[in-house]
């Protein structure tokens, strides 16, 4: 738990991204207002939580789900946020679905080359012992013809 509460405020570079993105090109905000913007929105995350965890224990939970948050947000009489949220959950849902399936896609053509790498490998040592069976198999008979104009 935070020790102070500056702690639990929201990080001021993200609160100001919103605010820009929110209002008109040529619209300044100032210090203040941030500031006072930065509060409001940490106590409301703050209360939402709070809402959304006393609910999740009210059914004998110990985690608080999205069914959690939608339902204490409906208890805050926030009614209006709960499509939009609904929304951008699932969209937040799909695209962590798409990164699982190219890391996996990535993992699966990564072992497919090293096999392909292993594969060759174990060819090319298979035609190096075939080489060196033929030179010794060359070599051997060679030899057995210095040995048999010895002999003669």
């Amino acid at each position: 738990m935070a020790e102070r509460p500056e702690d639990l405020n929201l990080p001021n570079a993200v609160i100001t991204r919103i605010i820009k993105d929110m209002l008109p090109e040529g619209v300044a905000v100032a210090k203040e207002a941030r500031c006072a913007i930065a509060r409001a929105a940490s106590v409301f995350v703050l209360f939402a939580t709070s809402s959304a965890n006393n609910l999740a224990q009210k059914h004998k939970k110990k985690t608080v789900s999205a069914q959690d948050v939608f339902s204490a947000l409906k208890e805050m009489e926030f009614d209006k946020f709960i499509e939009p949220l609904q929304e951008s959950l699932e969209v937040y849902k799909k695209s962590q679905q798409n990164k699982k399936e190219q890391k996996e896609a990535k993992a699966k053509a990564k072992k497919a080359e090293e096999a392909e790498k292993n594969s060759s490998t174990v060819e090319e040592n298979s035609e190096d012992a075939d080489m060196s069976n033929t030179m010794e198999t060359s070599l051997s008979k060679k030899e057995n013809d210095d040995v048999m104009e010895i002999a003669e």
